[in-house]
C-alpha cells in the first residue's frame, strides 16, 4: 500500500506542476492580451451577451423588387 502511494504521488506531483505552469502560461497570454487591445476585449464580453441576429425572410408578394425579378 505505501508503494502505491509513492508511485501515486510521485507521478502526481510532477502532472500538477506541468498543469499549473500550463495554466499560468496561458493566464498571463491573456492578461497581456487584455492590457494590449482593451477595446477588443469588451467586444468580446459583450459579444457574449447579445442575442443571435434574427433570421432573414423571404421578400413577400408586394415587395418593390419582386415586379424587377420576375420579367
Amino acid at each position: 500500500m505505501a508503494s502505491l502511494i509513492e508511485f501515486l504521488f510521485i507521478v502526481a506531483v510532477p502532472l500538477v506542476a506541468v498543469a499549473g505552469g500550463l495554466v499560468t502560461l496561458f493566464a498571463v497570454g491573456a492578461l497581456f492580451d487584455v492590457l494590449e487591445n482593451p477595446q477588443h476585449w469588451t467586444e468580446r464580453v459583450e459579444g457574449l451577451f447579445r442575442g443571435r441576429p434574427k433570421p432573414s425572410k423571404m421578400a413577400g408578394p408586394d415587395h418593390y423588387y419582386r415586379a424587377y425579378w420576375s420579367r
